[in-house]
């Protein structure tokens, strides 16, 4: 039994409430767990002294004895079966998701190899038609010499002496034991004695793998697809695991989408914003007549319906809303700035300006009401 204080191997105080207790071992076991530190006898010392730590805090009974008497009052926990029984689930609770759970892992055989992403950027045009792409994505592929067994040709692995071939030994951990990977074979159930020249014993080789992938029409930015299998091949022969394509399109310098929406600005002069007219406006199919009436404001939305969009995921498509912008005229000659002043002179009288006017009758309530 150790004989370090049990609140100072969790870093907790003594009045820690019982989450805050196995918040703390599930930090400090994680950290020295004999699975992510092989080759540390230090950490598996202090793993030990956590788990043993964990046990006794965790028992209000054994708690209260320890917090009484000291290392005195428990000197006799974990020696025989008691607590064993519940350690069990404290454990898989514990390490559950991070560890696999347990008593619900794999031993031995290959394991899966990684996921692989790729972020594909696209136009617009080719997210919303669809389009097919020639990607080079780097990874891990089975030796060629070896077939991926990681053994020199001619010859095979071994079973593993340490476990047996069933990549988990049992191990020791105070009061309780537990399964673990095998630290001579890293859960392989096998040994390498004789290793393949080629990939070193690795079972794997890097390579520029080439794919070619379809993109479905109406992908939007954040969509996967996924390639079943063509992620890294797993160690010793194991399976590939995927490939995840992430969708990123790229800002497109007319138009915005918003789901099966797209949205526009339009620029409008000021003699047809006043007058009324008939515009052409691009879309992805190409150019429709856009009807302006008069007197249309600037930041006025107009709906063109079915000319959006098609989601990947099924439906119509949407619809394609432009937003008209009154643009003032720049660069006036003489003339023009003469007829300009003609036409301001002929709208006094606020009849033809109706937000000013009543904008300024609001400005002249807002002052007057600070007036004693």
């Amino acid at each position: 039994m150790s004989k370090r204080d049990y609140y100072e191997i969790l870093g907790v105080e003594r009045g820690a409430a019982e989450a805050d207790i196995k918040k703390a071992y599930r930090r400090v076991a994680m950290k020295y767990h004999p699975d992510r530190n092989p080759d540390d006898a230090g950490a598996e010392e202090k793993f030990k002294e956590a788990s043993e730590a964990y046990e006794i805090l965790s028992d209000a009974q054994k708690r209260a004895a320890y917090d009484q008497f000291g290392h005195a009052g428990v000197s006799g926990a974990g020696a025989g079966d008691a607590g064993f029984g519940n350690f069990g689930d404290i454990f898989g609770d514990v390490f559950g998701d991070i560890f696999g759970g347990g008593r619900g892992r794999s031993r031995g055989g290959p394991r899966r190899g990684a996921d692989l992403q790729y972020n594909m950027e696209l136009d617009l045009e080719e997210a919303v038609r669809g389009v097919t792409k020639q990607i080079k994505v780097p990874t891990l592929v089975a030796c060629d010499t070896c077939d991926g067994s990681g053994a020199k040709p001619g010859t095979s692995p071994s079973r593993c002496g340490t476990c047996g071939g069933s990549g988990q030994v049992r191990m020791s951990q105070g009061f309780f034991q537990v399964q673990q990977t095998c630290p001579n074979c890293r859960g392989r159930g096998t040994v390498i004695t004789d290793p393949c020249p080629g990939c070193h014993g690795q079972g794997r080789v890097e390579e520029i793998k080439t794919l070619s992938v379809k993109v479905p029409a109406g992908v939007d930015n954040g969509d996967r697809i996924r390639l079943g299998g063509e992620g890294e091949m797993g160690p010793a022969g194991g399976p590939p695991g995927d490939l995840y394509v992430q969708i990123l399109v790229r800002e497109h310098e007319i138009f915005q989408r918003d789901g099966r929406n797209l949205y526009c600005e339009v620029p409008i002069s000021f003699a047809d914003a006043a007058l009324g007219g008939e515009l052409e406006v691009p879309t992805l199919g190409g150019r429709v007549k856009l009807k302006v009436p008069p007197e249309t404001q600037t930041g006025r939305l107009f709906r063109l319906r079915g000319k959006g969009v098609s989601s990947v995921r099924g439906g119509g498509p949407g619809d394609l809303l432009c937003r008209v912008v009154v643009e003032t005229p720049i660069n006036l000659n003489a003339r023009q700035k003469e007829l300009m002043r003609e036409l301001q002179d002929a709208f006094e009288g606020g009849k033809h300006s109706p937000r000013k006017t009543s904008w300024f009758e609001g400005v002249k309530s807002f002052f007057e009401s600070f007036k004693v």
